[in-house]
């Protein structure tokens, strides 16, 4: 009897070479990505050597997880030869928003939100390079344009009267994102910004009226995104992040799109993706040339921040330094509400972490020297920041965040007695915020005190973070 040839499967065993990946760290890179217990370490060998197709969603799954990775789109058509299914549940954030710059495009994305409503069942995939670049393609290249409404006052009517009432609630709304964190709230933020989109669905506002509602739409959405983007839900924060630029360009608020580039440039660098973030953060810069100039200096030091990721030390401290300049401007003339955050200490501990990361990096490539000296510049900037302060002062969110990374950065300084004393601060805030970007720094930093248990700092400090972080999980 002639032995039947063995199946395999060459298009993912050529991805994997190309990546320099073992079947078993596609798993893990599956399980990290997805959540632990995704898939079974050994899973991917059969998929490779056997030509085996897993359950759904894993094709799904698998092929976003290389496209990721690779750079360029892998379909599950291509994944898999065409016998996996889709995974309709399971879509890439771009999807339905690869459409023409016009309001006519804008409706038929808002209407895409306002009929998934509250029953969703979607899970968006958050998108890198291409796919990316792709969706602010027009911002990127320069061919944007203009926006087919400019703001202008609408007449004492009950339209009038609701539209203020929307607009009188976003103090209030990045309140909450300030005290509580992201994840807290995103469900409550997501159905303003659905009943914004509502209210534009229906048919017979005068232009005047429009207009204000997609400025609402657009500042709505970018604080929805950034909420978002706190939580951990990376595709769903483009997509809120993309239908705000898109809102925001129809009303030509130009500083508002620059400020909403600078948030995708900042969501791509703290994701390890340092090429788009400097793309969109560079498209923000120059998207900001005519913005007060608090706006120009917020998007430079997200900017910065982006440069930091990729270890352009050299650009980050130009766009630190022009954005430290702006911040110590006088005010003159119009600064947006949604610019409240902004301050000289703000900017210096951006430039804090920013430098954190940066050192250690240069640590992890045996650059020693260099490291201790950007993680101590690091570690002096964000010591005069919000990590101290009281459990009842506001900006709870803000103080978490630095607590985290000022510990992890006295961690890596070998500061252990600090980054206990410090990382305990941090840890009592999860009581109160859930911001899984914050308390991921918290589990780094928790990887790294375990290889240093026979420190009594330590060994005090560690149980206590490990318990916390365990019950932020099951929360």
């Amino acid at each position: 009897m002639t032995p039947q040839p063995k199946r395999s499967n060459p298009v993912l065993a050529a991805c994997l070479e190309e990546l320099g990946w073992s079947p078993k760290a596609l798993a893990r890179k599956l399980n990290k990505v997805f959540g632990p217990g995704t898939v079974a370490e050994s899973a991917p060998y059969h998929w490779r050597d056997s030509a085996r197709v897993p359950r759904s969603p894993l094709p799904m799954m698998t092929a976003y997880v290389l496209s990721q990775e690779m750079g360029r789109v892998v379909t599950v058509g291509q994944l898999w030869q065409g016998r996996a299914p889709e995974s309709p549940m399971l879509i890439p954030a771009s999807g339905g928003m690869e459409l023409s710059w016009t309001a006519q495009a804008l409706w038929r994305i808002v209407e895409d939100w306002v009929v998934g409503g509250l029953v969703d069942r979607r899970q968006f995939l958050a998108i890198s390079g291409s796919g990316l670049t792709a969706v602010v393609a027009h911002y990127l290249d320069g061919t944007a344009g203009h926006g087919r409404y400019l703001a202008q006052p609408t007449a004492d009517t009950s339209e009038a009267s609701l539209i203020e009432q929307i607009e009188s609630q976003l103090p209030r709304l990045q309140a909450l994102d300030d005290e509580h964190g992201g994840a807290r709230h995103l469900g409550y933020i997501g159905a303003q910004f659905r009943s914004i989109g509502f209210l534009l669905h229906e048919s017979g506002h005068s232009d005047a009226v429009t207009a204000r509602l997609l400025q609402a739409l657009a500042e709505v959405g970018q604080l929805a995104g950034w909420m978002a983007f706190d939580a951990a839900h990376h595709g769903l924060a483009q997509r809120y992040f993309v239908t705000a630029l898109r809102a925001a360009h129809q009303v030509n608020d130009l500083p508002l799109c620059a400020h909403i580039l600078a948030d995708l440039s900042f969501q791509a660098a703290s994701r390890d993706h340092p090429a788009d973030a400097i793309t969109l953060g560079e498209a923000a810069r120059r998207a900001s040339d005519a913005a007060p100039a608090a706006v120009r200096a917020s998007v430079l030091s997200r900017l910065a921040f982006a440069y930091s990721t990729a270890g352009r030390y050299a650009d980050f401290q130009r766009s630190r330094s022009l954005a430290g300049e702006l911040v110590d401007q006088p005010l003159t003339g119009y600064e947006p509400r949604w610019m409240y955050f902004l301050t000289p200490n703000h900017l210096d501990c951006q430039a804090g972490y920013a430098l954190i990361h940066l050192g250690m990096s240069r640590q992890q490539d045996g650059i020693t020297a260099k490291a201790r000296t950007l993680l101590g510049q690091g570690i002096d900037l964000l010591a005069t920041g919000a990590h101290s302060r009281s459990n009842k002062a506001a900006h709870q969110r803000r103080a978490l965040f630095e607590g985290a990374w000022l510990a992890l950065g006295n961690s890596a300084q070998g500061d252990l007695e600090s980054a206990c004393q410090i990382g305990e601060i941090a840890t009592q805030r999860l009581s109160t915020v859930r911001s899984p970007r914050s308390t991921e720094l918290l589990r780094r930093l928790a990887v790294d005190l375990r290889r240093r248990q026979r420190n009594p700092y330590v060994r005090s400090f560690l149980p206590g973070l490990e318990h916390a972080l365990c019950t932020t999980n099951r929360s």
